[in-house]
């Protein structure tokens, strides 16, 4: 990920240099915590001129297959494991 903050994904997946991270949010809805998730996809490079990593959306068509793995094993997350430790269900449902 770019940026580093205080709060880490709950879920990450690579492949190749595409990367998938999950966040999640506690809330409630009718008096009950429900977890809402984001997501989000991108491809990590190193610069060729200063040597950084950086990220962009920008990809490839090689990298579809990619994309679509990355996607897909978010996704097989938060729906076929869509109960968490809490035992709060998934917003996503």
């Amino acid at each position: 990920m770019t940026t580093k903050n205080a709060e880490q994904p709950i879920f990450e997946y690579r492949a190749g240099a595409i990367n998938g991270a999950v966040w999640g949010k506690t809330s409630t809805l009718d008096g009950r915590p429900v977890v809402q998730h984001s997501v989000r996809i991108e491809k990590r490079y190193r610069d060729e001129r200063s040597g950084e990593w950086k990220s962009t959306g920008y990809l490839r068509p090689d990298d579809l297959p990619k994309l679509a793995l990355v996607a897909n094993k978010i996704f097989e997350h938060l729906v076929l494991r869509a109960t968490d430790d809490s035992g709060a269900k998934s917003a996503s449902q």
